[in-house]
């Protein structure tokens, strides 16, 4: 069993300390934790207000209306399952010490974009050049 690394409130992952220390790992272990909690509470908060709102309205338009609101409260949540998702993959790659590299490239992903987004499997440029090629092909 692994040993609970201690970090105070206000640690955030510094350049000077080694790449993917065991600090660092802890950080964003719990940042991803923390938001996958997040997601979860709105997904359940979603389901209740689904079979809260299953109420027959007259109105066509008020009907017409929440069936909107409905349909883009699902797509969200659709969206949110696959970040989820992610975040399972993110959590999975700490756990076998694969988090913070490049999957193309091999290279340290920057601090700062993994802050930003945690979920990252590309560096920057990596995933600029992916995009580009996305572009490429789709326009074809």
């Amino acid at each position: 069993m692994k040993a609970e690394i201690f970090l105070t409130d206000d640690y955030r992952p510094a350049e000077s300390e080694p790449f993917m220390n065991e600090r660092q790992l802890e950080y964003f272990r719990r940042k991803l934790l923390s938001w996958k909690a997040e997601l979860m509470e709105q997904s359940a908060e979603t389901i209740e207000g689904l079979q809260d709102s299953g109420r027959n309205v007259p109105d066509i338009a008020d009907r017409a209306s929440e069936e909107t609101d409905r349909a883009l409260e699902l797509r969200t949540r659709d969206r949110q399952r696959k970040l989820v998702s992610k975040i399972d993959s993110a959590l999975r790659r700490i756990e076998n010490g694969e988090y913070g590299y490049c999957e193309v490239s091999g290279e340290p992903i920057s601090l700062r974009r993994l802050d930003a987004r945690p979920i990252a499997t590309m560096t920057l440029e990596a995933q600029e050049k992916h995009e580009r090629r996305e572009r490429v092909h789709r326009d074809d």
